[in-house]
């Protein structure tokens, strides 16, 4: 036995009930509205069929699109009584009811006014939410222009002296069309009367002459379908470009330019063309003039490319004029040499230009300079030197800088702005080193070249003189520094020459700030010093304790022995700075040219000088 309580939750339990869907949002939908309307006059009258779908049972409200003015409405073929219910924008809403749910297409019998205003008259269907609005209009009018907004005209047709029209709108927006009668415009068949503008640039290079022509076109009456411009002979046209040209073509001795559309007011466009005229001598400057014009102005320049000038000028029908009055394309040339031309009232026929062009050797300059050299040399009694030579160059077109070592120097490291590289090799010995390059019309940055090297020399005794051979470069030095490192144990001078003694200055040239961090002279310690013993081995010379010397030295070979170890990746040698030093400038070193300092060197017993 169970409680009547526990047998209904097993039974529910056994046929739980199905829930049933909930109702939906809205209890109607306006899906669609077709127009089909006549006008009379003051007023369109016509029918109005609203496509309708009723997600509810029971009783709906469908509201009618305002503005419409109802005579009759139908559904299923019966008469369908309309209802007035209060609306929170327009007052009275006058509203459908139906009954079932499903589609239904209601049938209105409408009318809406005509509005006239300035000429124009015009009719406005309401916005509706429907998704789609459909309207064909008939007007008893033909040649009349329409416009639709808030739609698209699809369809423009005349029969029968009547107009008829066929647009769309999506609905959510009024859907208006605006007519008024059609003007005739006799403009386009009235005689064609144009003025125009020309400017002439002539640039006359070594090989051949271009030239380019800024032509305007101003329709006074009529519309012009294309442009003709006179040539003279031997003239290649290459390129016609404008917003309005759609075609060109040689006609004989004319350039025949067509137009997209007829130009009934102004125009412009540019031809681009060359000639062969002799680079030097007595030239016959070529001048274009337009055909068809009642009256052209402009003017013609001339320019003269590479080393030459304009000698003399001889005009007809042309009088002298700034750059400035033809225009930009002629004010903004940066010629040496330019004449400009205004043409005179007159045949144009008639003008003619005559120049003679002198032409002068072109001198060779400067590709590549180097701005500041910098030496390090350290020097040892054994006449075992180390040479670090640091270049700030500046270059536009050259690829690689030839530098040429003394007779049995070996190259330990090169670098390129901070980056080790491979250097290659000449047929007669020298190295060449590749250099970076500046695009074209920029202004050439300077950049570091670095080589370190190992060279011998002779022993040195306790008095003696000696020439240090610096490198060779294939380009011209403007200004060179050297710094000469040396036994702390000798005294060393140079002699009157070239290079000169000056207190250190720091680079001038702003690519070492970076690259080198300054090449201040130094030394480690009291009475430290450097000597190179074997190729791989530095000898100390100062007290047992002066660790820090050691340490710097040893580090310096460990890495230089680790590098090379690897042997296929280029290292940057760091320079040992040790001992006194001794600077020496000079200036304008040329091309090829070995700078040589002559230096002479002293035992002392007491120590070096610093």
């Amino acid at each position: 036995m169970i409680s009547v309580g526990d047998y209904r939750d097993l039974r529910a339990r056994a046929f739980p009930t199905e829930h049933e869907p909930a109702p939906p949002g809205i209890d109607a939908t306006l899906t669609r509205v077709d127009y089909d309307l006549r006008i009379n006059r003051d007023i369109a009258t016509g029918r109005a069929d609203l496509t309708v779908d009723v997600l509810k049972d029971g009783w709906v409200t469908v509201p009618i699109p305002a503005g419409l003015l109802v005579r009759e409405a139908q559904l299923d073929g019966k008469l369908l009584p309309l209802s007035f219910g209060a609306s929170a924008k327009s007052g009275a809403q006058v509203s459908a009811l139906l009954s079932h749910a499903g589609r239904a297409v209601l049938l209105l019998n409408v009318a809406l006014p005509v509005t006239s205003a300035t000429g124009d008259e015009s009719i406005s269907l309401p916005a509706t939410q429907s998704g789609v609005t459909r309207a064909t209009v008939q007007l008893s009018r033909p040649e009349v222009d329409v416009k639709v907004s808030g739609g698209l005209l699809t369809e423009k047709s005349e029969q029968n002296r009547e107009s008829k029209w066929l647009a769309y709108g999506n609905g959510t927006q009024p859907l208006t069309f605006t007519w008024r009668r059609k003007t005739e415009d006799h403009h386009s068949t009235l005689p064609l009367r144009q003025r125009g503008s020309l400017t002439e640039l002539v640039s006359v290079g070594e090989d051949s002459t271009t030239i380019v022509t800024e032509i305007s076109l101003e329709v006074t009456q009529g519309a012009a379908r294309e442009a003709k411009v006179h040539l003279p002979e031997k003239i290649t046209i290459n390129q016609v470009s404008g917003a309005s040209v759609a075609d060109w073509e040689m006609q004989g001795g004319d350039l025949a330019v067509t137009f997209l559309e007829p130009v009934e007011q102004n125009t412009r466009f540019v031809v681009s063309g060359e000639t062969h005229l002799a680079r030097e001598g007595q030239l016959d400057v070529p001048l274009f003039r337009l055909l068809n014009t009642e009256r052209e102005t402009g003017g013609v320049a001339v320019e003269v490319l590479g080393a030459g000038e304009i000698k003399d000028l001889k005009s007809q029908g042309l009088e002298e004029a700034d750059a400035t009055d033809l225009g930009d394309m002629v004010a903004s040339r940066q010629s040496p040499s330019l004449a400009a031309f205004r043409f005179r009232n007159g045949d144009p026929a008639a003008r003619a230009l005559t120049a003679n062009v002198a032409r002068y050797t072109q001198q060779a300059v400067l590709l590549a300079n180097v701005e500041e050299a910098r030496y390090r040399v350290l020097l040892s009694k054994d006449g075992k030197n180390l040479i670090q030579a640091q270049y700030a160059v500046r270059n536009n077109q050259r690829n690689f800088i030839k530098i040429a070592l003394p007779q049995g120097a070996t190259v330990w490291s090169a670098a390129l702005a901070g980056k080790p590289v491979r250097p290659g090799q000449t047929p007669e010995g020298s190295l060449l080193l590749p250099l970076e390059k500046t695009r074209g019309g920029d202004e050439a940055p300077e950049f570091i070249v670095e080589i370190v090297y190992f060279s011998r020399g002779t022993k040195w005794d306790d008095k003696g003189k000696f020439s240090l051979s610096l490198p060779a470069l294939d380009l011209p030095v403007s200004r060179t520094g050297l710094l000469v490192y040396y036994p702390p144990l000798f005294k060393v001078t140079a002699d009157p020459g070239v290079f000169r003694t000056e207190t250190y200055q720091n680079p001038s040239s702003a690519a070492f700030n970076a690259e080198m961090g300054g090449m201040a002279g130094g030394t480690i310690g009291s009475g430290t010093g450097i000597e190179i013993q074997g190729q791989n081995q530095l000898n100390v010379n100062g007290p047992p304790n002066d660790k820090d010397a050691r340490d710097l030295a040893n580090r310096f070979f460990a890495k230089s022995q680790g590098a090379r170890a690897k042997g296929i990746l280029p290292i940057r040698v760091s320079f040992p700075a040790f001992g006194p030093s001794l600077f020496l400038v000079a200036e304008l070193t040329s091309a090829n040219q070995i700078p040589t300092p002559a230096l002479n060197y002293q035992h002392e017993k007491k120590g070096g000088r610093r």
